[in-house]
């Protein structure tokens, strides 16, 4: 556990929703951010509001999220609730002055992205969203080495990121589907490595891994192929089930060479043998996968 800093230097925050996102960050924010206090948890079922406050030393658990946003003594929330709450939410903290953190996606519809942006906007306060592979070291040197011109003038993009195994069909209907679920962290990466924006995508998708997702509206298994201003063009190939891990690697391809990253492993031993050279699976999901970003 880290040490706190000096109170004049002390971010406090208070947590909306306690669900698996919101207690990841929690436990993050209470023993692996030196300069953040988590003063309050607020979830709409208090007791796991309680529980995660309990787990994370927090002092105070609340059911209702306004009460985190009156506290004098909450200078930001992090917002991980239910997407279908996050601009109203977003709408109140932006009103009492309160910087904000809010999970992806900000909404379903663009209209009501818009409308968060604008509050946003006029109260003067810092929106981050919750784009966390930005801040990984594996795509940050990728990101080094185009902007250096290390593989020359960028050509070819190609990203994949595919899921151990699917989420639950109750997860899926409101999720906001495949590409504002999952995708859209590769949408994000795909401008951050590239620095411009898409001018035209097409994308084809169906149900290809459980039935049950199918059922429930959406689709399990995706290609996407991104044009963008700057003539650089991409793929992003995506499915709810790799059988042997989460699979996350990306490729750029330039004028004067190429990067890639590899999938990371928990360890680099391999086996040789007369039959084969093998090695340990990929590290399972994103919360061993992307623990330190």
């Amino acid at each position: 556990m880290g040490t706190r800093s000096s109170a004049s230097s002390t971010v406090r925050l208070g947590l909306i929703g306690a669900g698996r996102i919101g207690q990841l960050h929690a436990r993050h924010l209470a023993f692996h951010v030196p300069a953040a206090e988590l003063v309050i948890v607020a979830d709409v079922r208090l007791e796991a509001a309680e529980a995660c406050a309990r787990t994370c030393r927090v002092p105070h658990a609340v059911a209702d999220y306004r009460e985190v946003i009156a506290r004098p003594d909450v200078d930001a929330v992090v917002i991980c609730s239910a997407t279908h709450t996050h601009v109203e939410i977003i709408e109140a903290a932006a009103a009492a002055g309160k910087h904000i953190f809010c999970e992806k996606p900000l909404a379903l519809r663009l209209e009501e992205v818009l409308r968060a942006l604008e509050a946003v906007r006029a109260a003067g306060v810092k929106l981050q969203v919750g784009f966390n592979r930005r801040f990984d070291a594996n795509y940050r040197r990728v990101r080094d080495a185009i902007v250096r011109g290390e593989i020359g003038t960028p050509h070819l993009l190609h990203i994949i990121s595919r899921d151990p195994q699917p989420p639950p069909p109750e997860y899926i209907r409101d999720s906001g589907g495949l590409f504002l679920d999952m995708t859209i962290h590769d949408f994000d990466m795909a401008r951050y490595l590239i620095g411009s924006e898409v001018r035209e995508l097409y994308a084809v998708a169906g149900v290809r891994v459980d039935p049950a997702i199918g059922e429930a509206g959406d689709v399990d298994t995706a290609v996407v192929l991104l044009s963008f201003e700057n003539g650089v063009f991409g793929t992003i190939d995506n499915s709810r089930r790799a059988v042997y891990g989460y699979d996350q690697r990306v490729e750029v391809f330039g004028s004067g060479g190429c990067i890639r990253t590899e999938n990371e492993h928990p360890n680099t031993a391999l086996l040789s043998t007369a039959h084969a050279v093998c090695r340990d699976l990929p590290l399972h999901f994103f919360v061993d996968r992307y623990t330190a970003s």
